[in-house]
Order: C-alpha cells, then structure tokens, then sequence
C-alpha cells in the first residue's frame, strides 16, 4: 500500500476502505508519511468528500490513535452534550447542573478555549480555587456522588486528530464537512460516553455559514455515533447574535448563575433547557422530550439545579459561595458603556465580530501561549429586533487594560446594523436529527 495510491483514488472520487484508512491515520502518526503528501489526500478529500462509513471509519481509527477513557466506575448511562462553538455559548454551565439535578449524570471532559473567549474549562478557572486538573477516580467520584464533574482533556487524547488539525489548519481544509465531523466526534467517542448531544451552531458566529450546511454537518456526525454505538441527537441552532447577553469568562460565570436561580430568561435558557431535556430523554431519565424539558425547569424552581453547581464547585476546589454572590468572581476595574449613534431597529449582528471584540479585551486567545483576563468582557444590552434610539446603551464593556479599547468599540460598533424595519425573524433551533432523520 503507498499514499499515492490513495491520493490518486480519491482524487477521482472514489472511496477509501477500512484498511486504507486505517494504514495512512496509523503511519501518518507514526511520522512515516509526510505532511505534504497527507495535505495532498486533505485536499483530495475536501474536494470529492467522504461517505458515512468512510467517516465513521476515519472517526473510530483516530479514536484509537491515542488514549480512550474509561467511564465504566460511574454509574448509570453517560450523557456527553457537545457544542460546535460561538459567542456567549454559556450552555455546559447551565446544562450540566440541570441534568444532574434532575436524576442524569453528566461526565464532562472539556477543552480551553481559541479564539474570542475561553472554553469551558477556562470559564470555570474564573471561580475562586476551581480546579480542573482531577483523578480518574476522583472524576468518578465526583459524578457518582454529585452527578456531575467537569476536567480536562487527557494529553494523550486523538492525537492523529490533533496532527491532522493542524495540518487542516494551514492547508485550506479546515472547512470539509466530513474531516470536521471526524475530528469532533473523535474527541466525544474517546471520552467514553455512551450516548452523545450535539449542538451545531450555523450563522454569523459559528464555523457554518448557512442553516443547510450545519444541518449537513450533523447529520453526518449523527451518522458517526450511531455507526459506532453510541445514540446521537443533534440540534442546528441559531448564531447569527451572542447566544447569551454576556460575552467573558467569569462574566458568562454570572450569566449561568442567573439562569440556575430563575432570574433570567432568554435564548441561552431556552436553549439550555432544550439540551438538557435531550439529554435526560437519552439517559433513560425522561420518556419524551417534553418532559425532560419540564423536569429540568423543575430544578431550577426548586434551586435543585443551584444547589447541584454549587456542590460541584465545592468537590472541586472552588468557592461555592458564588452561587449567592456573583461578585465573588473577579471583576474588572473599570465599565464603559457603549452607546447606539443611530436610532432604528437592530436588523443584524456579526456576532463573531463582537466575540473578537471581547477577545481584544483581554476575553480571549489569539494564541494558545496568552493568558486570558477572566473578569474582562462584554455585557449586551440589545438583541436583533430591538428599537433602540441614538444615545442609547448597545453594550457595557468590562475593561482592564485599555490600549486596545478604541480598536474594541470601533469593531464592536461595525458588528450593529440599525435599519429602518426587521426582516422575518429566525428561530433559535432550526432542526432536531437523530438517527432516523427526524
């Protein structure tokens, strides 16, 4: 077998088998084939594509590149929720304590964030002594006993996922459907769930332009899981403005708390309630998807959801209290409040531009190597289809360090269009797939 071979194979369309496959993932690993011959096979495959088995095949022999977790010492069905990412996604902070609190268990292995704001872990690290870094057996522990914990990634995780990204990375592949759902369902297959909840993200803030690719994209990744064994659900869901009002790491801290003690309503709740209910629905918790809906919203009239996070917090090192204040969480030192120049109806919004703007504020990474600021960010005081008048409040912006401010606001600024009427509205969650296409 020679990489020219499969080079020249799906070149012309046609499809790679099992051991095809799995002999180039396995040598390329092993440094035998090199990078520019791989890049030509990338770009072979983003032209002609792949199909489900293929993918799912690609799927599984990165899964076993590397290390595979073992969730056998936690009971009952393991449930992984993943997000394709956007600005303001706050939706683990919330689902998590929600399912656990409604009888489910939620094992979440999570990853730091690139790019505007940090990830889930990072988030996290913004409470007082949280600590990330846990046992196996005390990661266990934590979800037998709280029904839920949250840790990092093992460094050993997909690596042939890890060498084929950054290849991806500099090579215009990036945006190939099934090298996408592969690298992403590789990751939630090696973490050793056993049924998985997707959250395809499509719009002006998201990795997919359009509603039909996301839809594209998840289908295929619901493909994957199935394939392998593990029951996949997938939502497409709406990007085109922050999911939530706070864009930042400890800031979306506050904005989770907020939801959990019944104070606030909106797209990041629904979506959240939504996503538990899948959730519970595939972990046996619920019989339908209605009623994993209303128990989840049950925990939050109760404070079970609360309660549940703030046990979390405390198995993990961090200050519980936060949970009743807020403000225990770092804060910046100063908060600028951006006014509209125009009046009219907000008709759109670049949401990834708002999340860059936040990432200029120190939010984010534009490399692996920066530190993030936790308390800095941006607070939103408008969403599409508000009226707003010239003077009137868009954004706080929440400041540390002011040397890229300017450039901040003049983003955040071209991020708004004001008009004169709204074009019909989208619904946050354009379609549900499972394994049957429904």
């Amino acid at each position: 077998m020679h990489i020219i071979q499969l080079i020249e194979k799906k070149k012309n369309g046609l499809p790679l088998t099992t051991k095809e496959i799995e002999w180039w993932i396995s040598q390329y690993v092993l440094g035998a084939i090199p990078d520019y011959q791989v890049s030509a096979l990338l770009m072979a495959i983003w032209f002609s594509g792949m199909n489900p088995e293929e993918a799912k095949t690609l799927t599984q022999t990165m899964v076993t590149s590397g290390d595979v977790v073992d969730l056998s010492a936690i009971e009952s069905v393991k449930v992984d929720k993943h997000s394709s990412g956007g600005v303001a996604d706050t939706t683990t902070l919330v689902v998590a304590p929600l399912v656990a609190a409604a009888g489910g268990r939620v094992a979440k292995m999570s990853g730091r964030g690139l790019g505007h704001t940090g990830g889930t872990l990072d988030k996290l690290e913004s409470i007082p002594g949280f600590r990330i870094e846990l046992s196996s057996e005390e990661f266990a522990h934590g979800v037998n006993t709280h029904g839920l914990a949250v840790m990092g990634q093992t460094g050993n995780l997909v690596p042939a996922d890890k060498k084929l990204y950054a290849l991806r990375d500099v090579t215009g592949t990036v945006n190939s459907i099934p090298l996408i759902a592969s690298s992403i369902m590789s990751k939630k297959l090696a973490s050793g769930a056993d049924k998985i909840v997707l959250d395809v993200k499509w719009g002006s803030g998201a990795f997919m332009a359009t509603k039909e690719r996301a839809a594209e994209l998840a289908s295929l990744m619901v493909d994957i899981g199935n394939l392998a064994g593990r029951e996949t659900v997938a939502l497409v869901t709406n990007m085109n403005q922050p999911l939530g009002l706070y864009v930042g790491n400890a800031l979306e801290v506050t904005e989770a708390i907020h939801i959990l003690r019944g104070e606030v309503q909106g797209d990041l709740a629904d979506l959240s309630l939504h996503l538990a209910g899948e959730m519970l629905l595939l972990g046996g918790n619920a019989s339908s998807l209605d009623e994993g809906i209303e128990m989840a919203k049950a925990t939050i009239g109760s404070g079970t959801a609360l309660q549940a996070f703030a046990s979390m917090i405390a198995y993990q090192g961090g200050d519980p209290r936060v949970v009743e204040d807020p403000t225990l969480l770092p804060q910046a030192k100063s908060i600028f409040t951006i006014e509209s120049t125009v009046s009219g109806v907000i008709t759109t919004m670049n949401a990834s531009a708002i999340g860059r703007a936040a990432m200029l504020l120190g939010a984010g990474r534009e490399s692996v190597d920066d530190v993030i600021d936790p308390a800095v960010g941006i607070v939103m005081k408008c969403r599409i289809g508000d009226t707003i008048s010239e003077g009137e409040p868009l954004a706080e912006f929440h400041v540390n360090r002011k040397e890229n401010l300017e450039e901040a606001v003049e983003l955040f600024h071209r991020a708004i269009t004001v008009g004169d009427t709204l074009r019909e509205s989208e619904s946050l969650i354009y379609t549900r797939i499972t394994g049957d296409k429904s």
